[in-house]
């Protein structure tokens, strides 16, 4: 018996060689966890490992953010084994920055650290970047990073992102990206 919840038909399904990008699954939670756990992880992200509630909080936030915006984060899966190994998607997360984002759709991809150095970041950026072009009309998008995180900033240039601030969120510096409106 299937005990797994059916797919929101609201949140699209996206298709890549070797990653589908899909809703979240309550099952997908373990995964997360043990994600969140691994230094190589959220060295960039958090001081620590967050704990179990946060994680939680993340993916419900990523459901209600389909459900109000009509974007979000979704699971990103590895076809080949069926595994949820990451994340990615865009959010609207009314972040207090200064410069402000000005309601630009801002993209963001999180990916176990087994799986770095595959190429996964960027087929899963691309995937989620033609479902934004489609979807946003053309409007200009974003995203921060940690100043240090020198792998993503090369995901985010392949994409044509561009270094436009450097600003203090949560009493960290962070680089402020954008790209313009197609």
């Amino acid at each position: 018996m299937n005990l797994l919840p059916p797919l929101p038909d609201h949140i699209p399904v996206l298709e890549t060689p070797r990653l589908r990008l899909r809703g979240y699954r309550s099952s997908d939670f373990p995964a997360y966890v043990a994600m969140w756990q691994h230094p190589d992880f959220y060295r960039y992200l958090a001081p620590q490992p967050l704990p179990e509630e946060d994680i939680w909080g993340i993916l419900l936030r990523a459901a209600g953010h389909w459900a109000l915006q009509g974007y979000g984060f979704g699971a990103v899966e590895e076809k080949a084994s069926g595994e949820f190994i990451g994340a990615v998607g865009f959010a609207d997360r009314h972040r207090a920055l200064d410069p402000p984002s000005n309601g630009a759709p801002e993209i963001g991809w999180v990916l176990a650290a087994r799986t770095h150095g595959r190429g996964y970041a960027t087929e899963a950026v691309q995937a989620a970047l033609a479902w934004g072009d489609a979807h946003f009309g053309g409007a200009r998008t974003m995203c921060i990073m940690h100043p240090d995180n020198v792998a993503s900033r090369r995901v985010a240039e392949k994409f044509g992102y561009r270094e436009f601030a450097r600003t203090l969120y949560k009493n960290a510096l962070t680089v402020l990206l954008e790209r313009p409106g197609r």
